[in-house]
Parts: C-alpha cells; structure tokens; sequence
C-alpha cells in the first residue's frame, strides 16, 4: 500500500510546492510510482509540470479536483478519482529511464469556493462534529485513495493550502505523516505550533464523529514525519546568524528536524523547467540538486520505517 504523506505549513512562502515537487520528481527517478495531488487553489504544483496554456487548453475544465469533486457539494459522490489522474510528459521521461512514474492530479483556482462549500456542508466555517456530513465530507480523499487503482503506487504526496480549511482536512485524514517545510524564522515556527494544535483538534473531533455515528472507520493519526528547513541562507558553511536563530528556535517544540537543509536558490526557487523540477534538470545548481537528492534519501527513509 502507498503511503500518504501531507505537505503544509500555515505560513506561505515557504517553498511547500517546490519540495514536494522536487521530491515526487526525484523518487520516480528513482523508479517509484509517485501521486501528487495539488489541494491548493493556487495550482503551484500543477504548473510545475504543466503550462497555463496547456492547463487552459486540456485540463481546466474537467481533469481537475475540482470537476472530482463537484458531484460531493451535489449533495451526489465524488467521480472516482483515477479518472482524473494525469502524467506529465518531460518529467516521465526522465523516471521511465528506470522504471518510475509521476501521476499528479491537478488544482483549479475555483477550489478556493469548493473549500467553502465543503464546510457549508458541516453547517459552517467551524466545524459541526455532530454534522451527519462529517465523516463524509471529511473521508472523501481518504476513501478516494483506498481503491485499488492507487494500490500501485510507493508514494502519494498532498500538497495542501497553507490553511485548515476543508482540502486540507481532508488530506490529513487520508495521511500517515504531515510533512512541514519551514523557513528558519519566527513566524514559521509559530506556523508550526499551531498545526500542531489544530492537528491534535482534528483527530479528536474525527474520533468523536466516530464514536457518534458508532462507525467502524479506522482512526485518523497522521505522524508528523519533522519539519524540512528550507531556504536557509549561508555565510560560508554555515547559516547566517538570523537563520540560526531560527533554527534554535524550534527547539522549544520538540519537534522532529530533518538533517537536510535546503539553501536559498533562485534556481530553485524559480520554478520548473519546462515541466522538469530543478532536481532532474541538466545543468541545475549541482548542490542544490544533491540538498534535494539528500533530503528525498531522509525522507524515503522515515516514511518506510
């Protein structure tokens, strides 16, 4: 069975798209059979690999979460999600070399009133426990991926909105781990105090719906795998003291820290290449790619044990 890992941070700007982009890019080359599904209305992840003239062109209108999940705030089902299911040529290129593949499943800007609907569902914007919806609205992505069409993959990675709203709800639901890429700095740590928090919030109230409906369901414990520190700037071999101070300053929260750092890149942080992310592309900034190739090593590593 694959393993379901959520990317988010409350803070924007923190390079979550770029990570899990480069990270699903690096495993297919690797021959895994990776999944991105882009929850985010901004669609980042989906025009790492795709043009906006071919988003406009071929995938707008009906290859999108979106048009998945219309028929759910019908008061219907949602379409079974591997119909909607993408693979992205140029970054195939490179993984089928080895035997890999990168699926994504791509965003729409009309997400952002999806997420409302979503909780217009549960009866408001604060989350109604009692609502006879929740555990529907709320298990949605999570049973989508339990059909056997996603048996095959290692990996599936959810790139969420940098809220809590309803998209990212429901991939925490449908998770085994959160992964939370963080700038070394002050509001990003405060970010990640209250993830944790509202983490901790959903899984209560997911176990109370339960146990009110008398539903057998499996309880929802998503592990937070650590925090990715990302955009570190470096004086030499070490961080600037501004970024070191941020880095000490998660210790308070006895969180796990990934060993890999990644360093500020403007070719990293620039976006895709003709849909190939900057850990394939030929001629990228060669430590960068091996901070990344590094970090997909550490990360590979946790979500297996």
């Amino acid at each position: 069975m694959p393993r379901v890992v959520s990317v988010i941070n409350y803070k924007g700007g923190v390079g979550k798209t770029t990570l899990t982009a480069n990270i699903g890019a690096e495993l297919a080359q690797r021959g895994r059979r990776v999944l991105l599904v882009d929850l985010d209305p901004q669609a980042s992840l989906t025009f790492c690999f795709y043009t906006a003239t071919q988003w406009e062109n071929e995938i707008e209108d009906a290859r999108t979460v979106l048009q998945w999940i219309g028929p759910l705030l019908s008061g219907g089902e949602a379409e079974p999600l591997e119909g909607f299911t993408l693979t992205p040529a140029r970054v195939n290129e490179v993984a089928a070399a080895n035997g890999g593949r990168l699926d994504i499943v791509a965003s729409h800007l009309g997400l952002i009133d999806a997420d409302q609907d979503l909780a217009i569902e549960l009866g408001g914007s604060r989350v109604q426990v009692r609502s006879p919806n929740f555990l529907r609205v709320h298990r949605v992505l999570a049973d989508a991926l339990a059909r056997p069409a996603f048996d095959g993959y290692d990996v599936i990675l959810l790139d969420c909105p940098p809220n809590f709203g309803m998209m990212t709800r429901a991939g925490i639901v449908a998770s085994d781990g959160v992964l939370v890429p963080a700038r070394p700095d002050y509001l990003s740590t405060l970010g990640i105090s209250y993830l944790r928090g509202r983490l901790s919030e959903l899984i209560d109230d997911y176990g109370r719906a339960a146990a009110l409906t008398g539903s057998t369901i499996p309880d929802v414990a998503p592990e937070i795998l650590g925090v990715v520190l990302n955009m570190v700037q470096y004086a030499g071999t070490q961080p600037i003291n501004a970024h070191q101070s941020g880095i000490r300053g998660l210790d308070p929260l006895e969180i796990k820290v990934f060993d890999q750092r990644i360093r500020q890149s403007n070719s990293l942080f620039g976006g895709s290449e003709n849909g190939l992310p900057v850990v394939l592309a030929p001629g990228g900034n060669a430590t960068v790619q091996y901070e990344l190739q590094q970090l997909t090593s550490e990360f590979y590593a946790r979500i297996r044990t």
